[in-house]
C-alpha cells in the first residue's frame, strides 16, 4: 500500500462526515460510501490510483466495487483507517 500512496494516490474516506472529523488520514478526501454515485467529479481521473477507507473494512469495500464499475481502473480497498494509515506511513 506504501508505494501505492507514494505514487500520488487518492486516499479515500467512505465514513460518515462526522467519523471522518473524528480523525482521519492527512489529505484524505471524506465521501459517504451512500454519497458515492453523487460525488464522482470530485474523482475526475478513473487512471488515478485510489485507496479506500473507513472504520473497519466493510464500506471502503463496497466502495472499491462501485468505483470498479463505474470504470475506475486502479482502485485498492485499504481497509480500516487506522490500520491503513500504519501501512502508508
Amino acid at each position: 500500500m506504501r508505494a501505492i500512496a507514494e505514487s500520488g494516490a487518492t486516499i479515500l474516506d467512505v465514513r460518515t462526515y462526522q467519523e471522518f472529523m473524528s480523525g482521519h488520514i492527512p489529505g484524505a478526501i471524506n465521501i459517504p460510501v451512500d454519497r458515492l454515485a453523487n460525488n464522482l467529479s470530485k474523482l475526475k481521473d478513473k487512471n488515478k490510483p485510489i485507496i479506500t477507507c473507513c472504520a473497519s473494512g466493510m464500506r471502503s469495500a463496497s466502495a472499491k466495487g462501485y468505483l470498479k464499475s463505474q470504470g475506475y481502473t486502479a482502485v485498492y480497498n485499504g481497509g480500516g483507517w487506522m490500520s491503513l494509515q500504519g501501512k502508508i506511513r
